[in-house]
């Protein structure tokens, strides 16, 4: 039995010396199909699209981005031509609100004040007083509002209708404690307007009949604001 017992020790331990040197000939050895150690910091540079798992690259930092080229400031003619003559008042107080704001655009601004005033006249005719309200101060609104009120009060309603506006000119331009921009334009339109009593006869103006009309407004904005709306602060009839 002793023997039997020795001759399988024997066995085992050679079995398991062999099995030693094996896996000693393998282990540390590359096979060229390992995985790069992972790098926590390289996923921040980029980010990965899903859909074509492509790299996509990040926008550069903001110090890394090129500088816009300064464009030249055109001189005063020039700024305002076919708006203001050079020289003048107006061209001055244009010039005044554009060194407050240079994004200010006589041209675009003349555009939507059109725009604004056609909008106004059709909303106080048809007592529109939330389009009313996003386009006048809180003093003008008040008179428009109670105008609309009377009416309402006596059962009238009022049609308009534009035909054209034949010219918008800026008669005034200034910046009012630095920060407020404040321009009058006079405005010559061509419109149809008619009041109607409650049985809907015409009591005021023409159902059929262009009327000129002109109107000098006032528009006002806050420059230091990020609304870049203007409003309405003063209404007058013109001549």
């Amino acid at each position: 039995m002793p023997d039997v017992f020795d001759i399988y020790t024997i066995i085992f331990l050679a079995l398991a010396v062999f099995i030693f040197l094996r896996l000693r000939s393998v282990l540390g050895q590359r096979t060229g199909r390992e995985r790069p150690p992972y790098d926590p910091y390289s996923a921040r540079d980029a980010v990965r699209s899903p859909a074509t798992d492509k790299v996509v690259a990040l926008p550069p930092r903001p110090a890394e981005t090129p500088a816009r080229p300064v464009e030249a400031t055109p001189p005063s003619a020039e700024r305002w031509k076919d708006v203001a003559e050079s020289g003048s008042t107006v061209a001055t107080g244009l010039d005044a609100i554009v060194g407050a704001d240079p994004n200010f655009d006589a041209k675009h601004f003349i555009t939507g004040a059109r725009t604004a005033y056609e909008m106004i006249v059709t909303a106080f005719a048809g007592g529109d007083r939330r389009q009313l309200r996003s386009l006048l101060s809180r003093e003008v609104f008040d008179g428009f509002d109670a105008a609309i009120s009377e009416r309402e009060r006596r059962s009238e309603t009022v049609e308009t209708r534009f035909v054209s506006i034949e010219a918008s000119t800026i008669t005034a331009a200034e910046l009012r404690n630095r920060s407020t921009a404040q321009i009058t334009v006079r405005f010559v339109s061509k419109l149809v307007s008619a009041t109607r009593d409650r049985a809907g006869t015409v009591i005021d103006g023409s159902a059929d009949k262009v009327t000129d009309v002109t109107d000098v407004w006032t528009f006002a904005r806050d420059i230091a604001s990020r609304d870049p709306n203007w409003k309405v602060v003063a209404t007058e009839a013109g001549q």
